[in-house]
């Protein structure tokens, strides 16, 4: 797994990359009541806003953390929102892409990097 400072998770699955928001990440929203995520064929590049969440603290955008096209969406999040809260890193996943270069990630940090990150 791979890390963002926008509090993102990466994890290779087989040749696509799956994107979602770390447990810190979700703490500190508190609870989320809103998700809206991407239709499967979209094309992105790194820093567009893909993911639109609603928490009862605040609104905030997931940006794409690499170039490619979403191929999954989670639409059990449109539904039950607080999965996000539940299973950040399992259930509450957001997208699953396909990039080019998997080399990409190397540029992300990985979890214990991460976790001096929030320190």
């Amino acid at each position: 797994m791979k890390f963002t400072e926008e509090h993102e998770w990466l994890e290779v699955e087989d040749d696509l990359v799956v994107v979602g928001i770390t447990e810190h990440a979700s703490e500190q929203l508190g609870d989320i009541v809103f998700v809206e995520v991407p239709e499967a064929g979209t094309t992105v590049t790194k820093g567009d806003e893909v993911v639109v969440i609603e928490s009862v603290k605040a609104a905030s955008d997931i940006l794409a953390p690499l170039d490619g096209e979403i191929v999954e969406a989670n639409g059990a999040l449109e539904e039950n929102p607080g999965l996000v809260n539940e299973d950040p890193t399992g259930k509450g996943w957001f997208f699953k892409m396909k990039v080019e270069d998997l080399s990409a990630l190397d540029d992300y940090m990985d979890e214990a990097e991460y976790k001096d990150f929030i320190g």
